[in-house]
């Protein structure tokens, strides 16, 4: 199964070299093995869009078993060579969430899919990897993503915002105002604001990447179905949202999602 467009930027030598040298947690990924510290040593885990290895390094060392996937196999190429020491305990394979038709049900205590992976694949292959999720987890068990929100984009598809005291701050804010409304020539301020989730082609490595943004309220609708007890994290702080007024003023690029799996 591939998604060519996306795919094949993910291939791309200069963003595989790019993604293998990240290696710094995001706030709410450092909140969520705050939160399952004491679980982590017995669980099996699955990181699924593993890229160059940016959460391998911190995941690998503390949990019982660790299979980290990519759809790119350039990518788990540049992953295992950066873990080449630790071939041994570490398994990394290509593997498209998708389809893990190479697992089996009830298997994995804990899932990632960080990074927004999630959002490079179009709406109904989305749907389908919850419920390939759901079928590889363990009742009981985790899922944890980050997903662009749909709310966050608002802000940037109005130029006055877009506006600063600094002179050459507002000069880039409105250079790329004027580049993501070039590549998004249908998207209107009624169809932002009506739209529970949309294709969008954001600054993501020059504009090139097709991006699924989503309404957080939107979003728990389609993880209801496979998972409950979804909690909510900030991308800047890592802090939880629990509140649903704060929810729906939530203007953070992305947001992270803790489910337990059913």
């Amino acid at each position: 199964m591939i998604d060519n467009p996306n795919q094949k930027i993910y291939s791309a030598p200069n963003i595989v070299g790019y993604y293998a040298q990240l290696s710094q947690l995001q706030p709410a990924e450092q909140t969520i093995i705050n939160l399952l510290q004491h679980q982590l040593s017995t669980m099996t885990m699955l990181d699924i869009g593993v890229g160059g290895g940016r959460t391998t390094k911190h995941f690998f060392p503390i949990v019982g078993q660790y299979i980290g996937i990519d759809y790119c196999p350039q990518m788990i190429t540049a992953c295992k060579k950066r873990f080449s020491a630790f071939s041994e305990s570490i398994s990394l394979e290509v593997g498209d969430a998708r389809k893990l038709s190479q697992f089996n049900d009830n298997f994995f205590d804990f899932i990632l899919f960080s990074f927004n992976g999630i959002d490079y694949i179009s709406h109904g292959d989305r749907l389908k990897v919850f419920q390939e999720i759901n079928r590889v987890g363990k009742s009981g068990g985790y899922f944890f993503f980050s997903t662009h929100n749909l709310q966050g984009i608002e802000k940037e598809f109005n130029w006055q915002k877009n506006l600063s005291f600094n002179p050459i701050t507002t000069y880039v804010n409105l250079v790329m105002f004027a580049l993501f409304r070039w590549f998004n020539p249908s998207l209107t301020s009624e169809k932002l604001t009506n739209s529970p989730y949309l294709i969008i082609r954001d600054e993501s490595h020059n504009f090139r990447l097709q991006t699924y943004y989503i309404r957080p309220l939107e979003q728990i609708k389609q993880l209801q179905e496979y998972f409950s007890e979804i909690k909510i994290y900030s991308w800047k702080n890592g802090l939880d949202i629990t509140d649903e007024i704060e929810l729906l003023s939530q203007s953070d690029m992305w947001i992270y999602y803790l489910c337990m799996i059913r």
